[in-house]
């Protein structure tokens, strides 16, 4: 396991000229502190060495931009972890999942939701970030919707200011560079003032939480999620809200339940991505539209090469987390008027791209379980099935940085 990698804390240069290539980093011969912006700050309780140690020791490097760029090394591959909700049936907590991710030796774990802690007392958490730097795999966090007027929106943690807190007080305790939260689903575009005003609800939450969210020296990732936000609406969130603290969460299968083809969407959010929940596409054209299935990676219609080598340029430290979410077909009904309501400025940028890849599709059926049987067991076993041969799949490209 290579020494030099820590994990981005701060986007891609949104206006890179030139791209800082993949890989440039201190040498080998361990982390450097020259250069580590002041905005890097240790969490509460964690001393600033030992918190360079652990972030050097998870092996995922700072995205600092060509102006720290230092003498041009050979790139490094992209790092590769787990998503948990790839493998939600298992029900696992946050230590099984970290137990799962070093047995396949990826390089990050992504915990996207809070009810995988056993605790969220600081002291389990630090526990649980070391036990992490002793396996040199990164952590990651998130949760649930922060737009207090979303249909998504839950109360469990509290009011969406509380839910931001307490999200960043987690993911400083683990380590985390960034606390990824959603705006909410397809739905919000049809409520009163439609994605707009839900955009606007969202940005006031989020810049009530700046100064902590800089103090703390994390970012804030919100996700392209489910049908939700075009990556173009997503941008002018960011922008809105302030991209010195608010990222993006980078979601290809999301992107085509918004009309978009996955490199497009790769395109628009790159620069300002800072983590990921990745999954490939199925997609054809079908009586009210079209039809799209969610697939393992490899098994659908993106282009990976090409998708690896744009992400490699726009954010080549930031993680390739895995989200599998298969078996299930969802018809955008695009032939439909009524559908439009929800896209009162019209057809999204690039729509054609998106149907042209639909044009190429051929049906598939949804996924069935065997009839009898343990049907719980059976979800495990395809959802397991699924991630890993994705994982092969990525490793197949050069992807993942433990050989």
């Amino acid at each position: 396991m290579s020494t030099n990698m820590q994990f981005p804390r701060v986007a891609c240069d949104r206006n890179p000229a030139p791209v800082a290539p993949a890989g440039s980093n201190p040498s080998a011969g361990g982390p450097s502190n020259a250069g580590v912006e002041s905005s890097q700050a240790a969490p509460a309780g964690c001393s600033r060495r030992r918190f360079l140690q652990a972030a050097a020791a998870a092996g995922i490097g700072l995205n600092r931009g060509p102006a720290h760029a230092a003498a041009p090394i050979a790139p490094q591959p992209l790092a590769l972890g787990l998503d948990n909700f790839a493998v939600r049936a298992m029900n696992w907590k946050a230590q099984a999942l970290l137990e799962y991710a070093a047995r396949l030796q990826l390089d990050s774990l992504f915990i996207t939701d809070l009810f995988a802690f056993e605790s969220l007392e600081d002291g389990h958490l630090r526990e649980l970030r070391q036990r992490a730097v002793d396996q040199g795999i990164a952590l990651i966090v998130g949760s649930w919707s922060i737009c207090p007027t979303s249909l998504s929106f839950k109360t469990d943690w509290g009011n969406a200011d509380e839910h931001l807190a307490l999200g960043l007080r987690v993911a400083a305790a683990l380590g985390s560079p960034v606390f990824r939260v959603i705006l909410g689903s397809r739905r919000d575009r049809m409520t009163e003032g439609g994605i707009e005003g839900r955009i606007a609800d969202t940005v006031r939450v989020l810049k009530a939480a700046r100064s902590r969210a800089l103090d703390l020296g994390l970012k804030i990732a919100v996700e392209n999620h489910a049908g939700d936000m075009h990556s173009t609406e997503l941008v002018r969130l960011i922008e809105e809200a302030g991209s010195d603290y608010v990222g993006a969460n980078l979601d290809a299968g999301n992107a085509t339940w918004t009309l978009e083809d996955p490199l497009d969407n790769l395109e628009n959010l790159g620069r300002y991505t800072v983590s990921t929940s990745l999954r490939d596409s199925a997609m054809w054209e079908s009586e009210n539209g079209v039809t799209i299935q969610w697939t393992a990676m490899g098994e659908g219609v993106v282009d990976w090469k090409k998708y690896f080598a744009r992400f490699a340029e726009l954010c080549p430290e930031v993680p390739v987390n895995i989200e599998t979410i298969s078996g299930f077909n969802h018809e955008l009904p695009v032939n439909k008027e009524d559908y439009w309501q929800a896209w009162p400025q019209g057809k999204p940028p690039k729509y054609d791209r998106f149907l042209a890849l639909a044009r190429d599709g051929r049906p598939r059926s949804p996924h069935q379980h065997p009839a009898g049987g343990d049907r719980q067991a059976a979800e495990q076993k395809t959802q397991q099935g699924e991630f890993e041969r994705s994982v092969r799949y990525c490793r197949e490209l050069g992807l993942g940085r433990k050989r």
